[in-house]
Formats: structure tokens, sequence, C-alpha cells
């Protein structure tokens, strides 16, 4: 009779078995394999199922490629910088560094309970010195190389966090972190110049083992085109307003120009008659956000008053205003081509501007448009191009318009500077200080780290200042270049500042020296795996790109992409889809699982309960499930590993056939079929074991080592019980052979005139001669008339065609 599976005795034993004797050892002989974990911003709630996800499928993929043979680099770390950990600390009313540390201990205590191969003597914090000392001089180093700049301009502003906002960081008008909406303010800003790599984060996308869609939205984000630079000049004045067009082949169409409401000539163009209109009509724009621009549905616009003159055929095009135009974007002014562009028809439509047609997709005008002709064709109403197929004009016109001298070619992109100052108190300070005689001068490398002064108050001030700005004590210095009285910067870093890097520092974290020394580099790096959510996809890996090639061009690292392989999983939501929140009420945490069901069962239902690259609703009744078969399968073990069973032809073809599947299934990350296999290979031995007495040692510890990702306690515990004095993890992935996965025998049908009429068994390796005997024989006195045709389907069916 089998011991009984106690959760709680088999893990608390193998955990402390694993603390004093660690599975993942350096021996300097194994190659290495780097898989990492998305790290965590310390959150107060802690974790939640959801979270164990991610961790689940990077330490089963990391125990895989122990067993593998590879010493596996693991680590976790804390991205503890920055507003959701400073957003925290206001509503709790406690220090971020208090309430920081707290969080991080409590996560950590549950991050434990999932036995991952975590090497915490790598571990990381965002908010340590020594660790913002390397993300201070990397910024001093982007400085000197001027990729690190000043400039006043409107950015997001989160009137409830009190800072501004990168781009990216407003999502549908607001901001990602509180809700608020976003609105617009001028201040003056420190920007990365990221778009001076915007070919090579682009053209690099290539060599990149990543899901498709997430290298299509960082594709769609740096959105590189080609086209034209036009001027239009205004009439009645000697000014012109320079337009960027991806279609200049259509320019004979141009019937207006729509200017941003921050366009620099926007309020100058208004006449008496409009001015009120149009000032009234920038600030409503000033107080919408980028994103809600773009996606109103609804196109307003005003009319400035002025005209422009269409340079290839000196008609007077009317110039509007409209918020759908971003100023940050081409020349923050386009030209407009109703009948060949969806927006351009909407808003012509709307306030009745004249449409006219320059491709036709038979040469012919079509009268009274109903909506714009956006595929190829003929080229009409076009001068001089009428005629001419509008595909081939498209990639020659702006090399023709440069060389009569109305425009010029050029490339374009969405891609803007990285905004990267943030006027808030948590966050790694900007080391620049500021001197009349000097400008703005860098921190001395060997000055570096400059130190987050310690604070009582620390809430954003709400004036454009950081809360630093009132600290006289830390912002009054001298320049580190003429010794003259000088300021220090005062705005923080954002939070992806640390998080740009931070997996390279894991290999060598108690470097007081360098970043990472060139040794470990080149032995660790870069990241083979990197595990987290899509949610990532454009904000922290572009970033981290960026990052490490800068730090390839001043020879830090010799790669210069950071991660080979990236998965993104799924997330786990409460009921009918709804994301996990607190304020929700929805919440799951493991802790009670963990309790009740052990921790091996809470790893394979994370799994089992969908596809890890889809969202999942999470249901904890169906752990229990889980919870059974493991139950079952230590049964099994248990009562087989001392019945002294030899492998029959089943077991072999079994055990083979397991191994095959379960690597199949693992490989290609479809994790949930992987536990469902061990769910049904366990039924089928089950059911042997009833026929022969139980299944053989070397079956029985095939299975064992297949689960150690899985269910590492359990897969431990029953290794052992089967005589093992080595551990479950210094033993190699099991192989299969696929000759004995073969049957000898397989069962087919036999049809008469595609109707089933007998099934047979017959040799595997059967010939269409034999099988057409076979069925035949089988079929006996059903077979009547005469023959017209005999056809075999190889393993699967005989059809005699007879009439």
């Amino acid at each position: 009779m089998a011991t009984p599976y106690k959760h709680k005795e088999v893990e608390k034993k193998w955990r402390e078995t694993w603390e004093k004797n660690p599975v993942n050892v350096n021996d300097g002989k194994k190659p290495k394999y780097y898989c990492l974990d998305m790290f965590p911003y310390p959150s107060g709630n802690g974790l939640h199922v959801g979270h164990w996800r991610g961790y689940v499928i990077s330490d089963v993929w990391s125990r895989y490629k122990l067993l593998k043979g590879y010493y596996i680099i693991h680590p976790m770390g804390w991205d503890a910088f920055g507003l959701p950990a400073e957003n925290y600390a206001i509503k709790m009313g406690v220090h971020p560094a208090k309430s920081t540390a707290i969080n991080i201990a409590n996560i950590k205590r549950q991050i434990n309970e999932i036995a991952a191969l975590y090497d915490w003597d790598m571990e990381v914090n965002t908010t340590d010195p020594e660790f913002y000392k390397w993300t201070q001089w990397i910024f001093v180093k982007m400085f000197k190389a001027g990729l690190a700049y000043e400039k006043e301009m409107p950015i997001n502003w989160c009137p409830s966090c009190k800072t501004g906002l990168a781009n990216e960081e407003v999502v549908n008008g607001k901001c990602e972190r509180c809700g608020a909406d976003v609105t617009k303010k001028n201040l003056k800003q420190w920007m990365l110049r990221i778009t001076k790599y915007a070919d090579r984060l682009l053209d690099d996308l290539d060599k990149l083992d990543w899901p498709e869609k997430v290298k299509k939205m960082q594709s769609d984000w740096i959105g590189k085109s080609y086209g034209a630079e036009v001027d239009f000049k205004v009439d009645g004045t000697d000014k012109a307003i320079t337009v960027y067009t991806t279609r200049p082949d259509t320019l004979y169409g141009a019937t207006f120009m729509v200017l941003a409401p921050e366009h620099a000539m926007a309020k100058e163009l208004a006449t008496s008659e409009t001015q009120e209109a149009v000032e009234k009509y920038i600030y409503e724009a000033s107080m919408k956000s980028n994103v809600d621009r773009l996606q109103d549905k609804e196109k307003t616009g005003v009319f400035t008053g002025s005209y422009a003159i269409n340079p290839i055929n000196g008609a007077k095009v009317p110039i509007w205003l409209s918020d759908y135009v971003l100023a940050d974007y081409g020349t923050g002014a386009i030209m407009c081509v109703p009948a060949h562009d969806d927006r351009d028809f909407e808003f012509a439509t709307k306030f009745n501007i004249p449409i006219i047609q320059v491709i036709s997709p038979d040469g012919k005008e079509q009268e009274n448009l109903t909506e714009p002709y956006t595929e190829s064709g003929i080229v009409i109403n076009s001068g001089e191009w009428t005629g001419r197929d509008s595909a081939e004009l498209k990639k020659n016109a702006p090399g023709e318009i440069e060389s009569r001298g109305i425009g010029k070619k050029t490339t374009n992109y969405k891609l803007r500077d990285w905004v990267f100052s943030r006027q808030r108190y948590w966050g790694e300070p900007i080391p620049i200080v500021h001197c009349e005689h000097c400008g703005a001068v860098p921190v001395p490398e060997d000055q570096l780290p400059l130190l987050l002064p310690e604070v009582e108050s620390y809430q954003p001030t709400g004036t454009g200042e950081s809360p630093l700005a009132d600290i006289p004590e830390w912002v009054n210095t001298t320049c580190p270049v003429c010794g003259a009285p000088a300021r220090r910067e005062t705005n923080t870093m954002p939070q992806w500042a640390g998080s740009s890097w931070y997996f390279l520092r894991y290999v060598d974290s108690k470097n007081k020296e360098e970043l990472v020394s060139k040794e470990k580099a080149d032995k660790y790096l870069p990241v083979d795996m990197y595990i987290g959510g899509v949610e990532h996809a454009v904000l922290h890996l572009l970033y981290s790109r960026f990052y490490t090639k800068f730090l390839h061009d001043i020879g830090v690292v010799d790669f210069d992409e950071p991660f080979v392989k990236l998965f993104n999983q799924g997330m786990i939501t409460g009921k009918n889809g709804i994301k996990m929140s607190k304020s929700k009420g929805n919440v799951v945490s493991p802790d009670d699982l963990v309790r009740d069901y052990g921790c091996d069962s809470l790893r394979l239902y994370e799994l089992f309960v969908g596809p890890p690259e889809l969202d999942s609703e999470w249901d904890d009744r169906g752990i229990d499930g889980v919870y059974r078969f493991l139950n079952r399968f230590w049964n099994l073990v248990q009562d087989s590993k001392d019945a002294n069973v030899e492998a029959t032809k089943d077991m072999l073809k079994l055990r083979h056939r397991m191994v095959c599947d379960i690597t199949t299934r693992l490989e290609n990350f479809s994790l949930n079929t992987v536990i469902s296999g061990f769910m049904e290979y366990n039924n089928k031995f089950i059911e042997l074991a009833k026929k022969t007495g139980g299944i053989d040692k070397e079956t029985l510890g095939t299975a064992v080592i297949l689960l150690a990702p899985f269910a590492p306690h359990v897969a431990a515990e029953l290794w052992e019980a089967l005589g093992h004095t080595e551990g479950v993890f210094e033993q190699s992935w099991p192989e299969y052979d696929e000759a004995m996965m073969k049957d000898d025998e397989i069962e087919i049908a036999a049809q008469i005139n595609g109707k089933t009429k007998a099934t047979l068994c017959i040799p595997a390796d059967a010939d269409k001669d034999t099988a057409i005997a076979a069925a035949k024989e089988a079929l006996g006195d059903k077979l009547t008339g005469n023959i017209i045709k005999e056809i075999y389907v190889p393993g699967r069916i005989v059809n005699i065609v007879a009439k």
C-alpha cells in the first residue's frame, strides 16, 4: 500500500535540502543558459495567481534546460523606483523607501513558495545606490555622446500623479498608472535621442526569435516611411509651410491643408474674423492627449482664414487646423487629398471642401464619390502625370518633385525622442549640474552615485518641479568644471531607466568598478529566453534594445540585442475576463492554495488552466483535478517501486511515446497540453499496471524525470523512493527511440463502396497487397459483384469498389 502523499511534509523536506545543496551549480564545464523573468515592481498587494503564471513558466523552462545539461542563470530582482512605488507610498502614508522594503520582503516570501531556481546571490534592486550608480553612469555616457539633451516642449501631464509622461505611458488618453485624464503642459525636459537608433531598432527585428505580433508592434511604433517634403507658400506672404507626405504622387488632388493646433504658425495664420475661433480651438486641443486625438471618431477643425498655394498647379487651398494632426509627427502639417484618404475624405465631406480624384481604377473619373479610392490605378487630372500607373508614380514622384525644385525626398519616422524627466522624488537623480557659465555639466563619473537625499516630504509639488527642488542644501552645489556656484538638476529619471539595462547587471551584481566585467559579459550574456507580458512590447523592450545598442557602441558589451528569444505569457483574469485588481475584489492569492494543495499542484494548475500565450479565466475548482492526478501518480510509483516488474513491449512503447510527446509539447511551449499529456499517460500506465502487477522501474524513473521541471518536490521525493542516491535534477532529460514507439499491429477498416463492413488487424509494416488481401478475407461473403477498384489508405482503410 502506497504511503499517502502529504504535500506539506514533502515540500518542506526538499526546500530545506535544496537550500543546503542547490541543484543548479556552476562547475565551469557546462554551457550557460540565461532564462529571465521581467522583474516585478514591489506592489503592496503582493503576488496573485496571475503573477505566478509567468514565474512558473520560466522556472519550468529553466529546470528543463538544467536537465538538458546547462548551467542555468535564473535571477530575480526588483524594479522599485518610479511611479507605482511612489503612488503606493503616498496612498499608504509612508515613505517609499519603507513601503518598498516591506513589499519586497512579502513578495520574496511568495516567490520562494514557487520553488523556482532563482539565484538570490545575483539579486538587484533599482533603488540600491550600488545599482543606480550605473544607471546614472549610462546617462552621463549618453550625455557625452550627444544622446541626452534638454528641450522645452509640450508634454503629457498627469494632474493626479503631477508628473510628465512619455507617449507610451498614456493609454486611451489616461495615465496608465492612475487612470486620470492626461493633459498637456509646457516644461523643459531631458530627452534621450532614441531616434538616432531608429533604423537599427527596425532592421534588427529580423534577427530576433520573438513573436511576430511583438515585432510588428515595435515596427509600427518606429513607423518608418518614405516620401517627400513639399513647401506650400502662404498666399500673400513670403512664408511657406512644409508638409511631409508619403503620397506626393497625389499632389494634384490636394485641395486643402491641415496644421496641428500646436504648429508654430497656427495663431499667425488666423485672420481678424477667425482669430477667436482659432484660439479657442487651440486651447481645447491642448487639453487632449495624442492618443485621444488620433482615436476620436468625429473629425473637428477650424478654418484659419488663410490660404496656401499648391506648388504643382498654383491652386489656392484653404489652411485648416485639426487635432487629428500631431505636432511631433512629420512637420506638424499635412496636405489633404480627400479623394484618396479616409480621414481627409471625412474631413472634406464634413466641411464641404472640394474633392478632386487623381487616381482611377480604369482611367475614368467617377462622379459623386461616396468613399475615397485607396487602391492603385491610373493617374488622372494630374497634368503631365495623367495616364501613368499610380504604383509606379508613387515610387518615382519624390525624385521627380525634387528635380522640379518643389520638394525633396525624405524618410520619416513616427518614433519620437524619449521624454526622460519625471517631476517626482522616488527616482534616480539625473546627474547633471546647471552652471551659468558652463551650461549643463555632468557629475564626474568618479563622484557617482549621486545619492537621492532622504526627505520627510516627498509628495509631488504640482508646479512642474520635482520635490528635490525644495531641498536647497542638496540643490545648491558648485560646478565640476569651473567651480562657480551651480544648481543640481532636480527632475528624476523615469521607472524605465533601471529596467532598460538591469538584465546585464545580474551576472556581475557585486562589481564596484564596472557595470559588468568583459569576462562575465562574454561568458553569460545575452539573455537566451525572456519571459513576460505583452504589455511591455513597446515600452520596456524597445528601451532595452536602445540601451543595449548604445552600450555595445561604447564597448561595454559585444552584442547589440539583449534578448535572443522572447515569450509573452497571457494574463490570468477573474470571472468574465476581468483583469485581477484589488479595487475589483477579484484578486486570488496563491497563499491559501499553496497551503491547501501544495506548491506543485498550483504550479501544474497555472499551466493547465489554458495555453500559456493566451489569457485564461481563473477557477479555483480546477486545481482539485490536478491534485488528484499528483496523488494517482504518487500511488502508481509507490505501489510499483518494489514490484520488480520487467518491462513489457507495451511498457517500452508507452515510455518512448511519453518521452516524445512531452518533449515535443514542451519545446513548442504548449505547456497546458504537457500537463494533460501527463494525465493521459498516467491513466494508461495505471491500466497497464492492473494487468502486469506494476510498472518497471526504468519507466517509472523516466516519468519522474519528465515531471520534475513541473512538480519538483514530488519528483524529488519519488526519485528517492525509487532507490536513487543522486538527486533527480542531477539526471539527464530522457531520450526516445522512434523504432520503439511503433505498433506491431494496426487496426484498419474494411469498406465496400465507402461503407465500413468490418475491422481487422494487420502488421504495422504491411504493404498494399497484404492489406487488401487481409481485408477481402475479413469481408468474406459480404463482398459480392464485380470488383471495379481496390483502394488502400495506409494504416487506415481498405475500400473495395464493387458493382
